[in-house]
């Protein structure tokens, strides 16, 4: 959400007359003190939404067009006070929105791992709680004045393309882990029950008393602790390639894409997370402005009962007239962003063009009534209409909230789940410590502190990975080897090559940081920066034994030199691991930790940066020699699988039960019934909406896991299905279920994955509508195969 120099300066502006009228109009900290207290929308009696509607219709116009901006200006006349909207919460509360500062008694905040190497743990359990325990940090800078209660995370965009520069800030490139991630995200930041237990273990507050302010203060059930947003709306992920930006790039996405890849994500977010903001982005869609798509914008109220808010990425709207050229004038586009459904502007562009492109008729009274009513609806969900919040059931959150030693742990087991060993030629790891005595760290990311990846915070602790080995080694000898990660010299080679023979293991950190992929920054090529391929190559010439290759980064790195290379014995993906990262490797590589983390993205080669960045098409295209993209689809030669992952143990599954037979059935009362039979025996499919009871057809399949080696160990089962025949347009597989297990050495455990035929099963035909394929579909678990009958 980065900004242009005018934008900056405009907003600049805003800010310091917003200050001005603070200074001179001193204005309460929230709404409804005496004297103000007695506005019907102070009324907690009445309905949120009659609450709201009585406040709109005390705004004036210009008071209204003031909350068109995320920075707001206070309103004294009615007791309102300024509000940010923009905070950040991506992995950890970040610096990024003007809304966060670590000013006041709050100086940091945990420091989780990027968003990538979370979801490379598979594990539902662990999302959800760091959501909660990231909200938990958030409210308590809200209570210090240190953060709003509007939060713009998570980004849900599939991981279409591996150059992607912020594709480290996604779950991965597959729709149902997305969709997944987005749901325990969104209920974990935003739900009220979990976060009123947490006050309860801090022994300062009664859940009686909790659970009795709910009930009674809750009159429309749907009350917020914070707010989540999803983000980027829709088919984004794309910032810049060659001539082509983010704020010019039309996505062209057939109607198929868009329904089984793109909005899948977001319909989760929506309809299951219950999100209560929606981002849209800077890009088109299909020639429209996805800010300004009355038709996008639509369908996620009238399809997916969206009651949220949509806002504007930063400054989304502005690009619609000065990047995009959608509208002859900027009256024009706001206008158009207003009345296609985008309620609140990141930025100042409507501050600046709302009044005039009211006074020539382009907007109405109407129009900013109705953006209003959504913006107020979430403030009043998040009980800033409530009175004090020193007297609420958050009230008690603070300081010892943030940076707990819980937190720090739950850190440092997320990096220890999403951490993936690629490679461990003959069981090279783990070290045993004792043949330790002499350990070589080389490269410039290795004395990074607290590497996490873009949308960071102020971590709690700084630590960098070569930190994390001291508890293990008396003696550490580090070298960057590079003057930094482009590595665009081989002046400090002869250093990390000094080293490199004097050590008795060698890591070498290579990778990725935020100076080769971030916001506004795509990648050209896959390969290592610079001479760090040379520098890893080198070293393992000198080496007294094969080194270990660390790589750091969010997207995937052509690392095939390594993978055929017998002097590296060992290659581990740390990603941006966080605060507490160093520890975490240090653990795997010593054997404390047992690695079971999983790839959620493909690997590709070099080969595949000849595939033009800004083709949408996810299904290969073999006449035009189009790969296709991501597991699903694609064709080419890669190095590693989604999925890949490897462990210190080995396991083994058995498929305990599953169906072999699902019947369904087209609507009784429906009189072409046997027509459609028919029809859908002849082209070997049936339409989703087409079989009512479809969802009722849901089964599990029950699967017992066997730690068959000496070490205690997670893994991860990734269930897949392919389809019976050659239907046009069909993934070449595709996750229908996945879990994470941990067994201990020579035991086993039971668990279960519930399968959605109509969801799961299905894809999107070329009209965007869902099909599910009659006949036999192979389940895929591990090494097993399990064969299912759909059938009339």
């Amino acid at each position: 959400m980065a900004k242009n120099i005018h934008f900056l300066l405009v907003f600049l502006f805003i800010l310091g007359f917003s200050v001005h009228l603070s200074k001179s109009n001193p204005h309460p900290q929230f709404p409804c003190q005496p004297p103000h207290h007695k506005y019907s929308f102070c009324n907690k009696k009445l309905s949120i939404s009659t609450r709201v509607k009585s406040l709109i219709s005390l705004l004036r116009i210009d008071e209204k067009i003031l909350h068109l901006s995320d920075n707001t200006t206070s309103i004294p006349r009615l007791g309102l006070p300024a509000y940010e909207w923009w905070s950040e919460s991506l992995h950890g509360i970040g610096t990024n929105g003007p809304g966060i500062n670590f000013n006041g008694p709050i100086k940091g905040s945990t420091s989780f791992p990027q968003v990538i190497l979370t979801a490379a743990t598979f594990n539902r359990t662990l999302w959800h709680s760091i959501a909660s325990a990231i909200a938990v940090e958030a409210r308590a800078m809200y209570n210090t004045g240190q953060s709003g209660l509007t939060f713009w995370a998570p980004n849900i965009n599939v991981f279409r393309d591996p150059r992607w520069g912020r594709g480290q800030e996604t779950p991965g490139e597959d729709p149902m882990v997305v969709s997944s991630y987005a749901i325990e995200y969104v209920t974990g930041f935003q739900e009220l029950n979990s976060k009123a237990k947490e006050v309860n273990r801090h022994g300062i507050g009664k859940t009686r008393r909790v659970v009795k302010e709910e009930e009674e203060d809750d009159s429309d059930g749907n009350k917020l602790m914070l707010s989540a947003c999803c983000k980027h709306f829709t088919a984004y992920d794309l910032e810049k390639w060659g001539d082509v930006t983010r704020y010019n790039f039309n996505a062209v996405v057939t109607k198929q894409d868009m329904e089984d890849t793109f909005q899948a994500p977001f319909r989760s977010c929506i309809q299951q997370g219950k999100a209560s903001c929606l981002m849209c982005s800077y890009n088109s869609v299909n020639g429209v402005p996805a800010c300004a798509n009355k038709e996008l914008l639509d369908k996620v109220r009238t399809d997916w009962g969206f009651d949220g808010y949509i806002t504007s990425d930063c400054d989304a709207v502005a690009t619609i007239y000065e990047n995009q050229k959608y509208t002859k004038t900027p009256e024009e586009a706001v206008a158009i962003a207003l009345k296609a459904g985008t309620n609140i502007n990141c930025g100042t562009y409507m501050l600046r063009h709302v009044k005039s492109a009211f006074q020539q008729g382009n907007v109405l009274e109407e129009d900013l009534d109705r953006a209003l009513q959504y913006l107020f609806a979430v403030q009043f969900r998040l009980g800033l209409f409530d009175g004090d919040p020193a007297k609420g059931q958050f009230a008690n959150f603070g300081p010892q909230d943030v940076c707990t030693s819980n937190n720090l742990n739950l850190a440092l087991d997320a990096a220890r789940q999403g951490i993936v060993l690629l490679k461990n030629d003959k069981k090279f790891l783990p070290l045993n410590k004792k043949s330790v005595s002499t350990l070589a760290i080389v490269g410039p990311m290795a004395n990074v502190s607290s590497p996490g990846g873009t949308y960071s915070g102020v971590p709690c602790k700084l630590k960098s990975i070569r930190e994390g080995f001291h508890r293990h080694i008396n003696r550490t000898l580090h070298a960057d080897g590079c003057l930094d990660v482009g590595c665009n010299s081989t002046a400090g080679f002869q250093g990390a090559i000094s080293i490199a023979k004097e050590a008795d293991y060698v890591i070498v950190v290579a990778g990725l940081d935020l100076s080769q992929e971030t916001e506004d920054h795509d990648r050209y090529s896959l390969l290592l920066p610079g001479y760090q391929t040379n520098l890893v190559t080198t070293l393992a010439a000198v080496s007294k034994k094969p080194i270990i290759l660390v790589l750091t980064g969010g997207g995937p790195v052509d690392v095939s030199f390594a993978e055929k290379d017998p002097r590296i014995a060992s290659i581990l993906w740390v990603a941006y691991p966080g605060e507490t990262g160093g520890k975490a490797l240090s653990e795997i590589i010593f054997g404390y930790q047992n690695p079971g983390g999983k790839l959620p993205m493909t690997w590709y080669l070099e080969s595949f940066t000849k595939v033009p960045m800004t083709d949408m098409n996810m299904r290969a295209d073999p006449a035009n020699s189009y790969p296709g993209r991501t597991y699903r689809f694609y064709t080419g030669d890669l190095l590693y699988g989604f999925g890949h992952g490897l462990s210190y143990t080995s396991f083994s599954s058995q498929l305990l039960s599953a169906p072999k037979r699902l019947s369904l059935s087209l609507a009784k009362s429906n009189w072409k019934r046997s027509i459609l039979a028919e029809e859908h025996k002849r082209l070997g499919y049936i339409h989703v909406e087409d079989v009512p009871s479809c969802r009722l057809s849901k089964f599990f399949v029950h699967i017992s896991v066997t730690n068959d080696g000496d070490m205690d160990g997670s893994h991860v089962l990734l269930l897949f299905s392919s389809l019976p025949q050659n239907i046009q347009g069909a993934p070449l597989k595709t996750l229908v279920g996945f879990d994470r297990v941990h067994v201990p050495a020579h035991k086993s455990v039971q668990t279960s994955l519930l399968v959605d035929p109509c969801e799961l099963l299905s894809f999107a035909n070329d009209q965007g509508n869902r099909i599910l394929a009659l006949g036999e579909h192979t389940l895929i678990l591990d090494d097993i195969e399990h064969v299912v009958s759909i059938e009339m």
